[in-house]
């Protein structure tokens, strides 16, 4: 029966499962129940070997994935016993595992139907699969597992007599279990940092409640997946997932006041459905119930993928059945087709998350510290710029203000104003790319029409005016556009260019008014490094990819000798030119930071940020990179 009134029932009675099947087990926990939160590594099975350690997830990826497994009941119910479809997911896990950086199984409970001692020997058996190859994984009691009418003190149980503490010892991620057994958590490796699982029961007592409580408070600073049987419910598929009354009960008493946990996973009920909930904190918990008892073959052994990818802020979900992808698709009878994956909008998405944000609270990332400008001074290193020191945030750079060349190379610059332009046309600025060697940069205001803003431009005597760079070279610089940035405005202005003309450098082709050298931003928000090589008539163009606004960059353009290849964030574009490209041609004149000219004459400012700025005359590893 699948429908509102079932639904209420099982919410406000809890009377549904083992029942009488359990009644006459209630007694003494088995030996091993209490806490074990030193529990040491390897696998539950004795026949566990090496090569249950050699498929050991990557532990330090961005990218990972944890497991839910929702409701089985109906594939061990009695007499009635069908471990063909676990057994399959589980395989699809183990083969799987290295490539999807498995790190992690959670049973969402109701393990079983009826709560009996000749149900749970089958799937504990199938679990051993587990177990043998060393993917680790937990399991809780659903209702239909015990005495539905008990919480966690109900004593000894067939649930408990074959996935109590006592089957974990050996795990290498269980934590240890609440006194009475039935709660667990496990502490696993991914994505560089500790996560906390647990694993709660049907019904936590105050005492379970108050476990789980102290298990948080000694993995202060891990984030939490809280997984149960029950929690959120949805009459219909598609609709917001709302809180049972337990579940309201969970949540006031245990969720909402524990910012560590992000993420709540519970079975039960069907259809799925999902629902986010500000916590205490006001920061997001992502609650989500995933069952599909109700759907052919009990749920054909169902499973859920959550794709962690830390890189980029997301989680993204994927449902589907690992048995009936296993079979013959010219033997699939009809519903077995329907039932291969699920693809609505509560069994296929993505959920979006800052970790770093969302984590700050109870683990924030501690700012990089500014680093000397010693260090920065690589091999071949001929002009170093940046912009921190004692200057106050907003103040404006003075006329004649220089700044240095930190490379001693005395490539020092000094500002140039347009006419007309306001003071603040150009201020120090306290912001910088968290990676950035100087904890400070200069505020651009540039405007094209009318023509406004100031640049810096190196001194008449700086060598660097005249240098070729034959041999190779490095241009890098962080900067930010503002969200306000406007391509009719602000497009083609440079971070970096020189002074000269094409045309007065003797090349014959291309445009005759352009710069020598520029590296510039086109309307599109792009990266384009526009250069006149000695050996070449015309230029050569690298090009970047656009750039979402407000965000703090790095780019980074290297010449060895013969080609050049531009560098975001470290990583290379993928227009960089395969022409051979020696040298940048010069008339000696002076480099402009946040200016470009064209026709001889100053044409637009920078609207944006610059932080440090560096040349070398040689081409610099990746690793040699100021974001390194």
């Amino acid at each position: 029966m699948h429908n509102s009134s079932r639904r209420s029932f099982l919410r406000t009675t809890a009377l549904t499962g083992a029942g009488t099947a359990a009644l006459g087990l209630v007694g003494a926990p088995p030996a091993g129940a209490a806490d074990s939160a030193s529990t040491g590594a390897a696998s539950a099975d004795p026949g566990a070997t090496d090569a249950a350690r050699s498929r050991r997830p990557d532990a330090e990826s961005p990218r990972f994935t944890v497991v839910v497994m929702p409701d089985t009941q109906y594939l061990f119910d009695d007499r009635s016993i069908h471990p063909e479809p676990v057994e399959a997911s589980f395989r699809y896990l183990l083969e799987r595992g290295r490539e999807e950086n498995i790190v992690f199984l959670a049973h969402l409970g109701d393990l079983t139907q009826n709560g009996l001692a000749h149900e749970f020997e089958p799937i504990g058996e199938s679990f051993r699969l587990l177990d043998r190859r060393g993917l680790p994984y937990s399991v809780l009691a659903g209702n239909h597992d015990i005495n539905s009418s008990t919480d966690d003190q109900r004593g000894r149980t067939p649930y408990l007599d074959v996935f109590g503490p006592q089957r974990f010892r050996r795990s290498r991620t269980f934590g240890g279990a609440s006194p009475d057994g039935y709660n667990s958590c496990h502490v696993f490796r991914a994505g560089g940092r500790d996560w906390l699982l647990l694993a709660l029961d049907w019904r936590p007592s105050p005492a379970g409640i108050a476990w789980a409580q102290g298990v948080i408070r000694r993995h202060p600073t891990s984030p939490v997946i809280l997984t149960t049987h029950e929690l959120i419910y949805a009459d219909n598929y598609g609709e917001e997932g709302r809180f049972s009354e337990f579940g309201a009960r969970l949540w006031d008493q245990l969720i909402a006041g524990n910012d560590q946990i992000f993420l709540a996973v519970n079975g039960h009920y069907w259809p799925p459905a999902r629902v986010t909930r500000k916590n205490a904190a006001g920061r997001d918990v992502h609650v989500h119930i995933t069952n599909y008892q109700d759907r052919y073959y009990g749920g054909a052994g169902m499973i859920r993928l959550y794709r962690f990818d830390l890189a980029r802020n997301t989680i993204d979900v994927e449902t589907f059945s690992p048995w009936l992808l296993a079979k013959d698709p010219a033997r699939l009878n009809v519903l077995e087709r329907q039932e291969i994956e699920r693809t609505g909008a509560q069994d296929y998405f993505s959920v979006p998350i800052d970790f770093e944000q969302r984590f700050a609270g109870f683990a924030p990332v501690p700012p990089r510290p500014a680093r000397p400008a010693r260090p920065m001074l690589v091999r071949g290193t001929v002009a170093y710029w940046r912009f921190d020191g004692s200057r106050q945030d907003g103040s404006p750079v003075g006329d004649g203000e220089r700044v240095a060349d930190l490379s001693g190379r005395g490539n020092d610059l000094t500002k140039v104003s347009v006419p007309g332009s306001p003071a603040d046309a150009l201020t120090w600025s306290a912001q910088h790319h968290p990676d950035q060697p100087g904890h400070g940069s200069l505020y651009f205001r540039g405007n094209k029409n009318p023509l406004r803003g100031a640049h810096l431009q190196t001194v008449p005597s700086a060598p660097l005016n005249t240098a070729t760079f034959p041999n190779g070279y490095t241009v890098e610089a962080f900067f930010k556009l503002p969200a306000g940035w406007d391509a009719g405005q602000n497009g083609w202005a440079a971070l970096l260019s020189r002074w000269g003309l094409s045309k007065e450098a003797g090349k014959t082709q291309g445009d005759p008014d352009e710069p020598v050298a520029t590296l510039s931003l086109s309307p599109g928000r792009e990266l384009q490094w526009a250069v006149y090589p000695v050996n070449l008539p015309g230029p050569v163009t690298n090009w970047g990819h656009e750039l979402p606004l407000d965000t703090w960059w790095h780019v980074a353009v290297v010449n060895d000798g013969r080609h050049t290849t531009m560098y975001v964030d470290g990583c290379p574009v993928a227009r960089n030119p395969a022409t051979r490209a020696t040298g940048l041609s010069t008339l000696g004149l002076p480099w402009m930071l946040g200016g470009f000219a064209y026709g001889g004459r100053l044409d637009q400012v920078l609207h944006g940020w610059v932080g440090d700025v560096r040349i070398a005359e040689r081409a610099l590893r990746v690793e040699q990179f100021m974001i390194g």
